[in-house]
């Protein structure tokens, strides 16, 4: 549900562990996955919902009956039941009835497909004060690299896709990932819960970058995919606004959001330009858009 207007932006004094969740952000967060080619957000949509007669009126849970009232301006609100920010003080509210949401696809069941929940080793520290090794420590993924999996597999090529998405969308929230445990080591990483993003268009967070700008690699295809973004008949502002007109909540961000992600993806292609003087392309940019040979193919060569 909505937390803030599209216009407003997260206070400067706000832990990005306080921040609010945006319904908005979900929905962009999707549309510019499919944009970037990762493709590893659940499909996301926004819609307008009649909160009496969709939820209320329908549900048979008597928990979620239990947490319906009428605000003092008339409007009918709900909230959760949970350990934590699960109080009136936190309803979602109609206006009077009706209300934004965004709505994402359920991934299918653990039994179904089995999942991995693991930390982000370059989690932030979520307190009001301390660091992690990584913010103090330039060197931080030589260690990385010696530990498994991301020694041995791309898993650490995965991890900095998913920081130059977070870089983008502005999330400093990433403190676990997700992946299917079918596809073994080299499975993608799910995107979930994005909504923290798109809270500050005027500051870029570029701390979110560590992967990239510590580890100096990057998949040859996300490499070519930011450049073409950055391209004026192709520009990423552009292409998602256009994207976002989809969406039946459209207009889902403000133009600031829209034009920050042109001059972050800038950012981007900057920091990757400084690791390629440094280390040259051969070692930064790794090759992941071979295609692999039919046997036919394979099959000629070994007879010739």
């Amino acid at each position: 549900p909505p937390r803030q207007k599209r216009e407003e932006e997260t206070p400067e004094d706000f832990f990005y562990f306080v921040d609010f969740q945006r319904h908005n952000a979900e929905i962009a967060a999707f549309h510019l996955d499919r944009i970037l080619d990762f493709r590893r957000v659940p499909p996301t949509v926004g819609r307008l919902i009649n909160v009496t007669k969709e939820i209320l009126e329908v549900t048979k849970n008597e928990v979620l009956q239990s947490v319906f009232f009428v605000s003092p301006a008339s409007n009918v609100c709900f909230f959760a039941k949970c350990p934590y920010m699960c109080k009136t003080e936190y309803a979602v509210c109609g206006s009077p009835h009706l209300l934004e949401g965004s709505l994402s696809a359920f991934l299918p069941s653990l039994n179904l497909a089995p999942r991995l929940s693991i930390p982000n080793p370059w989690i932030r520290s979520y307190s009001f004060e301390g660091k992690e090794e990584w913010e103090v420590n330039p060197l931080y993924c030589n260690t990385v690299r010696e530990i498994y999996p991301y020694s041995n597999s791309n898993r650490l090529l995965n991890i900095v896709d998913m920081a130059i998405f977070d870089f983008l969308i502005g999330n400093m929230d990433r403190h676990h990932y997700e992946m299917f445990t079918k596809f073994g080591d080299d499975g993608f990483l799910l995107h979930l819960d994005n909504a923290r993003g798109f809270g500050r268009h005027s500051h870029d967070e570029i701390s979110i970058l560590a992967p990239l700008s510590q580890c100096c690699v990057i998949k040859r295809s996300t490499w070519l995919r930011l450049q073409l973004l950055a391209e004026p008949e192709y520009q990423l502002s552009e292409v998602m606004r256009e994207s976002l007109l989809q969406d039946p909540l459209a207009p889902v961000l403000t133009e600031p959001h829209l034009l920050a992600l042109d001059r972050r993806l800038q950012l981007i292609l900057d920091a990757v330009g400084k690791c390629i003087d440094t280390f040259g392309e051969a070692t930064v940019v790794a090759n992941d858009t071979a295609q692999p040979q039919s046997p036919a193919v394979h099959r000629a060569k070994l007879d010739t």
